[in-house]
């Protein structure tokens, strides 16, 4: 049993990849917070394994992966594992996850990553990959994605197919509580006169916080940056602040059209 979050397609893709791999199902955490499910207890039994696949934010997990684990009660064997989904490093993810599911009674058996293509452009100094970096962050994905298999299977937890990198105390003990305090709530996107008013980006939005008005996306204050509004807007219609006005935009190719 595969839950993964997903913005631009990246996570999504490696999470049906693995699924294929360990013939395990996929399940959408935006669809169980925003109610097309409204289900958070799980019975897993010992021949399946539990996974939680989503993409670091700022060196730790999104929000929808906290708020998600909150609410989450396993049954039978209750220890999981995780994958991440970065565009370089992970920070001290792990330990933070491994906290957040014990204080609901679940152990972490282990911690992967899987580098990806680059989709951060909210601040400056952030920004998408090159193509060529990105092609080759892609066709290197397919291997660690079996590596990462092969270690489940054999219930191993291999600290090789984890990503820490530098400055993991100052990223993830600092950097990432700051953006959870200030990053999460109210935002600068906002549309341009480039929106035709499809509202794409309301049926994306994971926490129902676009709402159209007069044919055009206004925010409210529940928006956890995933950025799947502003990267999958297929006119290029919403900015965020002036901070993205130059900066590149970023979905799986793989990624389908009518996938929310």
């Amino acid at each position: 049993m595969i839950f993964y979050s997903s913005g631009t397609g990246n996570s999504w893709w490696v999470a049906n990849r693995l699924a294929e791999e360990l013939n395990e199902r996929v399940t959408s955490i935006t669809s169980i917070l925003n109610g097309n499910e409204q289900q958070f207890s799980y019975e897993a039994n010992e021949t399946e394994e539990v996974i939680l696949l989503f993409p670091i934010h700022s060196w730790g997990p999104p929000e929808l992966i906290n708020r998600f684990v909150r609410q989450l009660t396993l049954t039978g064997k209750k220890s999981v594992w995780a994958v991440a989904t970065c565009g370089d490093e992970c920070g001290m993810t792990d330990r933070i996850l491994k906290r957040e599911l014990a204080s609901r009674g679940i152990e972490l058996k282990g911690c992967f990553s899987v580098v990806m293509p680059n989709n951060y452009i909210l601040m400056r100094g952030f920004g998408t990959d090159s193509k060529a970096l990105e092609q080759r962050k892609l066709s290197e994905a397919p291997e660690r994605i079996a590596r990462i298999a092969e270690a489940i299977r054999n219930r191993v937890p291999d600290a090789s197919l984890y990503d820490t990198g530098t400055f993991r105390r100052v990223k993830s003990q600092l950097i990432y509580p700051l953006f959870i305090r200030y990053s999460i709530g109210s935002s600068a996107f906002h549309a341009t006169d480039k929106c035709v008013g499809c509202g794409i980006c309301q049926k994306l939005c994971p926490t129902r916080n676009i709402t159209m008005i007069h044919k055009e996306p206004v925010w409210s204050k529940d928006c956890v940056q995933c950025t799947a509004c502003i990267h999958r807007c297929p006119f290029r219609a919403i900015e965020y602040g002036n901070v993205t006005r130059k900066m590149g935009r970023y979905v799986h190719p793989e990624l389908p059209a009518s996938y929310k």
